[in-house]
């Protein structure tokens, strides 16, 4: 049974250079949540360290990885470190699906998820990445 063939939960990662944002739903893809985001560079072993954590905490069948996209289609400049980083997550973790989504405009959402929650300054930007994740997550249930 493959990993998109078996149940389980989803962990969204919004990668980045400095910092990535991660979010979670559950088997059932009902509740998802915001998780606390890794501080450090996004292509250090460190990070895949901090996934493997993840993965241990929970039964995940899916690593759902924002791919950066501009407007009108077209793959951002850093697609390719994301698609790097996707194909260490699948190198890493054979045993999971890995799949690539587009995170357009996830970044100004989640912005607005946090105005609306009452987060504001440094409160909301230390919050910014996990509910990047989070909408990139929503945008990728409700797409089924």
């Amino acid at each position: 049974m493959t990993p998109a063939q078996r149940a389980g939960a989803v962990i969204a990662i919004d990668h980045g250079t400095k910092k990535s944002g991660f979010a979670v739903a559950d088997a059932l893809r009902i509740t998802t949540e915001p998780l606390e985001p890794f501080r450090g560079p996004g292509d250090s072993a460190a990070l895949l360290d901090h996934v493997a954590g993840l993965l241990a905490e929970r039964d995940v069948s899916t690593l759902l990885v924002g791919l950066p996209r501009l407007a009108s289609g077209d793959e951002g400049l850093r697609a390719a470190d994301v698609r790097a980083f996707a194909a260490r997550l699948a190198a890493r973790f054979p045993g999971v699906d890995v799949v690539l989504h587009d995170e357009h405009l996830t970044t100004k959402a989640a912005e607005d998820l946090l105005r609306e929650a009452g987060h504001r300054g440094l409160a909301a930007r230390a919050r910014r990445d996990s509910w990047s994740a989070l909408v990139l997550l929503r945008d990728w249930l409700a797409a089924g």
